[in-house]
């Protein structure tokens, strides 16, 4: 077990169960995130992001926040909400990391809500699992700084390092996580089709939001990315779909 893996947060369970119960009414779902004020005060932060904020007009209150963003609305900005303490820089030397992590796994967690949601998929399931990744990364850089630090030279990892165990155990360390926040077996299977898709399912709403997200991330930071034309071999949307994600990508990132 990974000494750094985030344990589960107090809320999720009830805040789970509470979303999963087609019953559970505005009111309820408003008692519930009362009940842990450090919760109320990142959900109203996500909230207002542009990652989420429908208009212009700022969300003021929990009750304010699920009748304007709605049941589904309100899902992810929770998912998000419980993820952000665990994503904010614990220094200055992880600042730009986590900062970049955090970026990432919100576009990844969109364009993979809005792929699934253009392909008949459950979107609420897809932005949860397209935000792990992103907490994983730093789970697996803050376990390497943390073994770097109690060895004989006590010095930082190599950045070549980091890339190659993230590669190697960036889907395990989600399904760690998976496992650790008890979280219903859908999520396990989305992320097992995302590391091990089938011959016949290749491509999966996590798999392609996940592209489409790495390249507008990439590209708005004015790194090197995916070529224009490569992108429609590696994903399955048309090129209607691709400009719908792609946009709404951009403007995130853009406001953001």
């Amino acid at each position: 077990m990974l000494e750094e893996l985030p344990r589960q947060p107090l809320s999720l369970p009830m805040l789970m169960r509470a979303l999963s119960d087609e019953s559970t009414d505005r009111q309820k779902l408003t008692d519930i995130i009362l009940k842990d004020p450090a919760l109320t005060d990142q959900l109203l932060q996500v909230a207002n992001s542009p990652y989420f904020r429908p208009g212009e007009h700022t969300i003021e209150s929990v009750d304010q926040a699920v009748f304007v963003l709605g049941i589904d609305g309100i899902r992810n900005v929770i998912a998000a909400a419980v993820m952000r303490p665990m994503m904010a820089a614990r220094n200055s030397r992880e600042a730009l990391f986590a900062q970049r992590c955090w970026r990432w796994g919100l576009s990844c967690g969109r364009a993979a809500e809005m792929v699934a949601r253009l392909q008949g998929a459950d979107p609420s399931a897809h932005f949860m699992t397209g935000l792990l990744p992103s907490l994983a990364y730093l789970t697996l850089r803050r376990e390497l700084n943390r073994i770097c630090r109690t060895s004989a030279s006590g010095a930082e990892p190599e950045p070549a390092l980091i890339r190659q165990v993230t590669a190697r155990y960036q889907w395990t360390t989600c399904q760690l996580l998976a496992n650790e926040w008890a979280l219903p077996p859908k999520y396990h299977a989305l992320l097992m089709s995302a590391e091990r898709p089938s011959p016949r399912q290749v491509h999966t709403p996590l798999t392609d939001g996940m592209v489409l997200a790495s390249r507008e991330v990439l590209r708005h930071a004015h790194q090197r990315n995916l070529a224009e034309e490569d992108l429609p071999r590696l994903v399955l949307l048309n090129a209607e779909q691709i400009g719908q994600v792609r946009k709404a990508l951009r403007r995130m990132l853009q406001d953001g």
